[in-house]
């Protein structure tokens, strides 16, 4: 693979900012949800944002989505909602006597799962091929998704009345978690005050072949074999941790080298560094642990067990002969 230059990177950042830029206008809050959900954009993953109704996730999300000046299509998921409704299905036509396809909201670029948790895990399970092989099958037959592919979906916390947890196989395909909190008391204030005036609209900034581009980008970051084995390290350390049931798996530590990767190109190095891995750790690794007794689902408790192992896995870069 041919090393990326520092032209490139230079490049690749430009854009990435004024992608983000553009979001700004339409989202007054933190940036940290929105860094987190170019890094999953960057590194072919999906971004999972959760949060209590009102804190405008479908708001972010949706102004992302325009930006990228990509394919998007939008699912409300409900009780009553079914696969067949997110994938698509064969219809028969009377006319010709054939069956044709009917395809789903799931074939775009940028797929808009809002409130998934509302939905049993039947419709949930409609997802999971799409996300992790970027393909559905329809009564036996393969379709492949168009490129770029991502989805961003939307949670409310598992305690309120009607949502369904979403089970450990599905969190898994999300590169990332995003914690949406409450807005500073500035930020929150500025809605106030600009309420009732006609809120900005995103415009397209990227394109489909732009974003691809940007992927592949990531994918020649240079990376030293010893961060391999930082990753993994920590990792394990969440395996072998007492208040862990279910720890890390190998899939996420790929997820980690891969946001690392991207996160590097954000912030305009052709390089892997240590720092590049411990800034995407919590939102790549956390969500996907399981605790014991009275830990399970407590999303500050699986945090803090990634601050752990952040504090007490070091990185050493081995010493290499001559």
């Amino acid at each position: 693979m041919i090393p990326i230059t520092g032209n490139e990177v230079a490049a690749a950042r430009e854009r990435i900012v004024v992608l983000q830029e553009e979001v700004a206008r339409c989202f007054l809050g933190s940036r940290r949800p929105l860094e987190a959900m170019t890094v999953a954009l960057l590194a072919r993953g999906h971004a999972l944002l959760e949060g209590v109704p009102g804190v405008a996730k479908t708001t972010l999300v949706k102004a992302f989505a325009t930006a990228l000046g990509c394919a998007t299509r939008r699912i409300q998921f409900t009780p009553d909602l079914l696969p067949a409704d997110i994938t698509g299905t064969y219809v028969f036509s009377p006319k010709d006597g054939t069956f044709a396809l009917r395809a789903g909201p799931v074939f775009a670029n940028v797929v808009l799962a809002d409130e998934i948790n509302r939905a049993p895990a039947k419709s949930q399970s409609a997802l999971l091929e799409a996300m992790q092989e970027r393909q559905v099958t329809i009564e036996g037959d393969r379709f492949e998704l168009p490129l770029p592919f991502l989805v961003l979906a939307t949670q409310n916390p598992i305690d309120l009345e009607g949502t369904y947890p979403l089970p450990e196989a599905q969190i898994d395909r999300f590169l990332v978690r995003i914690n949406m909190g409450y807005p500073s008391a500035a930020d929150e204030a500025s809605m106030l005050r600009t309420y009732g005036v006609e809120p900005p609209t995103a415009k397209a900034v990227l394109s489909p072949g732009e974003v691809v581009s940007l992927q592949a980008m990531v994918e020649r970051i240079h990376v030293d074999p010893d961060l391999a084995d930082y990753a993994v390290a920590l990792a394990q350390f969440t395996r072998s941790h007492a208040k862990v049931t279910l720890g890390c798996s190998p899939r996420a530590s790929l997820a980690l080298m891969q946001a690392g990767k991207a996160f590097a190109l954000m912030e305009g190095r052709p390089f892997l560094t240590p720092d590049d891995l411990r800034a995407v750790a919590p939102s790549v690794l956390a969500h996907r642990l399981v605790l014991s007794g009275e830990l399970e689902g407590n999303a500050d408790a699986r945090r803090q067990i990634i601050e752990e192992a952040l504090a007490k896995v070091s990185y050493r870069r081995p010493a290499r002969g001559r």
